[in-house]
């Protein structure tokens, strides 16, 4: 059976979808119990009220697969805007089928489109397979910087 997979943006239908797969983005990442604040509720603004973020999603024979979640960022050295890829989450059992790839090739092509200058995004430094996929799209380490840190208001 052929493989047909579909990247289009979200609509407010997949929202429940969208939560899922961030649950389970969470789950691979051994986020802690209560470690997730996000509702239905809070997605639904964010991609439709204040359009916040957006989200792409992958469908493979119309079941969905995957998403990346990304908003604009702005670089002061560059001039310019950027985007910050927040998620990028394939289901387990349909890797290694290109569909990672065709999302974050979607999130170029949008970044392209508006003119931004970079995607940026960060990964968990145990997570060799995702280290090892943005490498060979051609993604390079911030080396010189200290990554995660974090200040919750």
């Amino acid at each position: 059976m052929a493989q047909i997979l579909q990247i289009r943006p979200a609509v407010e239908a997949d929202v429940p979808a969208i939560l899922a797969l961030i649950r389970a983005l969470a789950e691979y990442e051994g986020a802690p119990p209560g470690a997730l604040s996000v509702t239905e509720s809070y997605l639904e603004e964010a991609l439709f009220q204040t359009r916040s973020v957006e989200v792409l999603l992958a469908c493979l024979r119309e079941e969905i697969a995957g998403y990346a979640m990304f908003f604009p960022n702005f670089s002061s050295w560059r001039g310019r805007r950027g985007l910050y890829l927040e998620d990028l989450f394939v289901r387990p059992e349909v890797r290694r089928q290109g569909i990672g790839r065709a999302l974050f090739q979607e999130v170029a092509r949008i970044a392209l489109k508006r003119n931004c200058v970079r995607i940026e995004w960060l990964v968990l430094d145990g997570n060799q397979p995702a280290i090892e996929f943005y490498r060979s799209l051609g993604a390079t380490s911030l080396d010189t910087w200290t990554e995660g840190l974090r200040f919750f208001v």
